[in-house]
């Protein structure tokens, strides 16, 4: 691309077609791409629920989970199987690696399930296999009331017309309720009645399921037509349900009512929902991956207005969104971009002091920025906060090129040339070095598109938008700032001008380093030794807790508790949340559907963080304090750490009643144990769905619960008189076949990748998540655990290995691109040795830089220094390239190296400079949340402002031992290794001089 320049000023439509191509292709694809406020780190999922009601844990593990498990085990792929089982419930998540196609991997897990369906118990409802195709948390919530509507027909309008809409919006994956009831009809049997009688709730609900149904009968046909019989046999009303005749043993009959109290009512209340202290029905919204916050959020509000004006009566009232975050978080690095390239071009008018200069080389910043959206679009990629971050970094970057090459230009131009000519002259001089420069940053960020894992996904959004911006950058440089420059500049003739003072004591401070260069290494291996010294005293973390404004409180109380204690803890919890200034609205959900009614959760809407003088973890913390007062709970909030103090997070003992058969007594009288424990779940818990029996509404069905009397379930006097079938056709009480005592069992059972777990969970409490798992790693206990028992690193402290893992391969493949293109581009093997010499120096800022604003190594600061490896080696090369350049030209080393340091050291210094008033910005914090951006903007610029110091007098002395290094070698190895040619034998790379005096 040396010569393409020259090219390009004497043809100058193909460039300027090509790059109006580029932006209405970058323009296009800015509108298309989807808004989020992080990239998709979520791995491919598939979730299994297998439901067996009133099942113990205990058994759902043994008869289920270990079944499925073994089988799913043997697809390829996995990443980790994570089961857990609850009272009447199996559920296991099964990951996939990243990259692996959900469709093909939900298919696998679904014939695997299947393959193993005869080996499970035959009372278990259907498994369902289904991907995860949910965007992390609700992305929006709203609570629904109406002063006209029952509870009942509130809900069900929330699930027949409100859910459906919202449903058909394109981008929501999954529309959820929160409190509220759901009609059934209630048979609520009598005890005494049934034992009276003679009769057992599982006969009363078989001979309603065989009698209350409509069923097709079949075809006829009658007076020269056809027609459709059908069977009506379901009745219309619940009292009508309630005259339904059941036979009893002995031929004789009663009446449903007499033996059950029959009525139209709701299912049993598990779960309750409160807005701001008073009951409310939520609906949340999840949103479906791949698509973008806003433009899914758009179509929920536009779908909202238009139920709010069809449906008058009913009334919703907006509780949380995440999208506000996601569109602070937009705006903002949006913002940061602009204000960045603003200052990176004031800084360099400052420098130039030529008004068409600088907007000459202002113009890289958005020919450059624009076509990268493009190649965003093609890869997949989306405007969240990791994209968007690696533009307003790069800003400073993008200008960078186009500097040099105008630089150059205007320099040439005080010569007295004229702007054709100096652009002709200057372009193509700076071309290696220019072409250089961007390769390696692009070098340095193409090797992590190969990355995998959680944080390979960063590195992948972060490092290949950098690498298409810097090329496009280049495209700039090398094709549109000539052809600009050499049509628009003019030049005002010879500039006679001295150096300032700072270079006067720069050419000074250089020759001194270059006359003892064995001082000036052994100074710059000091600087990295401290370094390392420095970066052993700054924490590591993974990702900075976000401020995103909402507080999540976990509420948990001992197992056996009722509902109503459980919304007792909750409400006092509230009472003391409701009280804080920083509080506008709370949710809460009192009852779960895996643990229970024991557990409940409360949303705390903050407000704005512009009108709060604390940050979400410090409300958090004072909070904690607050809710130590009330007894008999744990309470925490949900974040990295759980929020709570240590904890054992393990299976929690409830109270049971466990019921141990007579078998040789119950086989004498016909009553299996399969009987027993049917009929107990019926009359407790009412029949599975699929098997219970059905009342046809107009638009629905809803079911006949056929259960005991809620106060009969009180007694266990009750329990014990349960009439059992026998085979004689009579019945028996359970207490005559069976003991009934108490006992405890697990709430839950979990496993990992088909073994048992449980798991320590503890808040860090301000502590950096490295040194705290160093500190805990040493404990004895977890050096000398159990035979049998181990360590298995799950959440942020098995990222945090995966992280240091990726580094380590990212930054050594790194080193090796930049190499590899060095010595392509300068044809020679050791030169580049030179280069890399200064990325080290750039550690100690990074360091200094951090442990001055107390920031930890995170995430987005190791992804710095990544980017850093690229920019520090744009400076040794401009120095480098110069120094050979004059030295081909017929000039000794040190002439050379002197004038390199004259010419370069003010392009170095423009272009560092504006890189670090791009960052500034972020670096400030300006906008929105920072807490992963600013510690990474911090950390680039310290290692910039180190580097460039560095390396403007330690690479030059370091050149001059690997120049007597090749020209040692060169005897013994020839031209293999070094391309060293007298100014008349240039190499075919290089031009030689055109001037007696070259321009430089």
């Amino acid at each position: 691309m040396k010569n393409i320049s020259a090219w390009a000023i004497r043809h100058p439509l193909p460039p300027v077609v090509l790059f109006v191509v580029l932006l209405f292709m970058g323009v296009v694809s800015f509108l298309r791409l989807p808004v989020t406020a992080d990239p998709d780190i979520s791995f491919p999922g598939v979730f299994v629920t297998i439901t067996q009601p009133g099942a113990a844990p205990q058994e759902l593990e043994k008869q289920v989970m270990q079944k499925v498990e073994g089988a799913v085990a043997g697809i390829g792929n996995i990443n980790n199987i994570t089961s857990w089982a609850v009272e009447g419930q199996a559920n296991m998540m099964v990951e996939f690696e990243i990259g692996t196609p959900v469709d093909r991997a939900v298919a696998d897990v679904r014939d695997a399930v299947a393959k193993v369906r005869v080996q499970l118990p035959q009372g278990i409802q259907e498994p369902v296999v289904q991907r995860v195709n949910v965007d992390g948390g609700p992305m929006e919530a709203f609570a629904v009331s109406s002063s006209s509507l029952t509870d009942e027909e509130l809900s069900w309008f929330v699930d027949n017309t409100l859910t459906k809409r919202l449903l058909g919006v394109t981008g929501v994956a999954q529309v959820q309720r929160g409190g509220g009831v759901s009609r059934e009809i209630r048979v609520e049997l009598d005890p005494a009645r049934m034992q009276a009688l003679g009769i057992t709730a599982v006969e009363v609900n078989e001979q309603l399921r065989s009698l209350n149904l409509d069923s097709a009968g079949g075809r006829a046909q009658l007076g020269g037509g056809e027609q459709a019989i059908r069977v009506l046999g379901g009745a219309r009303t619940a009292t009508a349900l309630g005259e339904t005749q059941i036979m009893l043993h002995g031929g004789r009959f009663a009446r449903l009512s007499d033996l059950a109290d029959v009525r139209d009512s709701v299912g049993e209340i598990r779960t309750l929902a409160r807005l701001n202290g008073r009951p409310a029905t939520t609906v949340s919204v999840f949103k479906a991956k791949g698509y973008s916050d806003v433009s899914v959020d758009g179509g929920v509000q536009e779908e909202l207005a238009k139920i709010r004006k069809e449906n008058p009566q009913v009334k919703m009232t907006p509780i949380y969104t995440s999208v506000s975050y996601s569109k602070e978080t937009y705006h903002s690095a949006l913002s940061a971009l602009v204000e960045g390239s603003i200052l990176a071009v004031l800084v360099v008018f400052l420098f130039l002091r030529d008004t068409r200069a600088t907007l000459i080389s202002a113009l890289a910043i958005p020919l450059s920025a624009i076509p990268t959206f493009a190649v965003m679009q093609w890869l997949d990629f989306t405007l969240n906060s990791i994209s968007l971050l690696a533009l307003s970094l790069v800003a400073g970057v993008l200008v960078d090129d186009a500097i040099v090459e105008i630089e150059n230009i205007v320099r040439h131009m005080r010569m007295g040339k004229s702007g054709y000519q100096a652009a002709l002259d200057a372009a193509d001089q700076i071309g290696l070095a220019v072409v250089a420069t961007s390769a390696t940053i692009i070098a340095v960020f193409l090797p992590v598109s190969f990355m995998g894992g959680l944080t390979g996904q960063y590195f992948k959004q972060f490092g290949l938008t950098v690498a298409a911006a810097v090329f496009f950058s280049l495209l700039v440089a090398r094709l549109i700032t000539p052809v600009v420059a050499a049509y628009t500049l003019k030049s005002d003739g010879v500039a006679h001008h001295t150096d300032g003072p700072v270079m006067a004591w720069y050419q000074g401070t250089l020759a001194w380093c270059t006359q003892h260069r064995w001082k000036t290494v052994l100074a710059g291996l000091g600087v990295f030794i401290l370094s390392v010294i420095g970066m052993k005293f700054v924490p590591v973390s993974f990702i900075p807790e976000p401020d995103v404004g909402t507080a999540v409180l976990q509420v948990e109380l001992p197992p056996g508790v009722r509902l109503e204690d459980t919304a007792r803890v909750s409400a006092a919890a509230y009472r003391i949340i409701a009280r804080q200034p920083e509080v506008k609205d709370v949710v809460e959900t009192v009852g779960s559907s895996d643990e229970g009614v024991r557990t409940g959760e409360l949303d705390i809407a903050l407000v704005p963080k512009a009108d709060r003088h604390v940050t979400q973890r410090e409300f958090e913390d004072r909070m904690l304090q607050q809710l130590k007062a009330i007894p008999d709970a744990q309470l925490h909030f949900q974040r990295n750490g759980n929020g709570r103090d240590v904890n054992i997070n393990n299976d929690l003992p409830r109270p049971e009643i466990l019921i141990h058969p007579h078998l040789d007594l119950a086989s004498q009288l016909g009553v299996t144990v399969e009987s027993i424990s049917e009929t107990i779940r019926i009359a407790t818990l009412g029949d599975l769905d699929q098997n219970s029996a059905k009342f046809s509404l107009i638009d629905r069905q809803v079911p006949i619960r056929v259960s005991l009397l809620e106060e009969s379930r009180k007694s266990l006097t009750t329990l014990e008189n349960l009439p059992l079938p026998t085979s004689s056709g009579s019945t028996v009480p359970l207490k005559a076949v069976a003991d009934i005592s108490f006992g405890e069992g697990p709430t839950r059972v979990r496993r990992y990748n088909q073994s048992r777990r449980l798991f320590i969970d503890a808040d860090l409490k301000g502590a950096e998540l490295g040194p705290a798992m160093k500190a805990i790693y040493n404990l004895p206990t977890l050096k000398n655990l159990p035979q049998g028992v181990h360590r298995v690193e799950v959440g942020d402290a098995k990222y945090m290995n995966e992280l240091m893992g990726n580094m380590i391969v990212a930054m050594g493949t790194g080193i090796l691109m930049v190499f590899a293109v060095l010595v392509l581009l300068f044809a020679r093997v050791l030169q580049p040795i030179t280069i890399l010499f200064a990325l080290p120096l750039s550690f100690g800022g990074v360091a200094l830089a951090l442990l001055i604003t107390g920031f930890s190594a995170s995430l987005g600061v190791f992804i710095g220094l990544l980017m850093l490896m690229g920019i520090v080696a744009k400076n040794s090369i401009l120095l480098v390239d110069f120094a050979i350049e004059e030295m081909r030209a017929g000039k000794d080393r040190v002439t050379a190296i002197l004038e390199a340091g004259h010419k370069r050291a003010r392009p170095i210094v423009m272009t560092t400079f504006a890189m670090i008033a791009g960052m500034l910005p972020v670096a400030l914090g300006l906008g929105g949340d920072t807490a992963f951006r600013q510690p990474m903007a911090i950390a680039v610029i310290g290692g910039l402002i180190t580097s460039t110091a560095l390396t403007l007098v330690i690479v030059p002395a370091a050149f001059t031992f690997v120049d007597d290094i090749e020209r040692w070698l060169a005897p013994k190895l020839g031209r293999a290794l070094i391309t060293h040619s007298p100014p008349e034998q240039a190499s075919p790379g290089h031009s030689p001089p055109t001037h007696p005096h070259p321009v430089k």
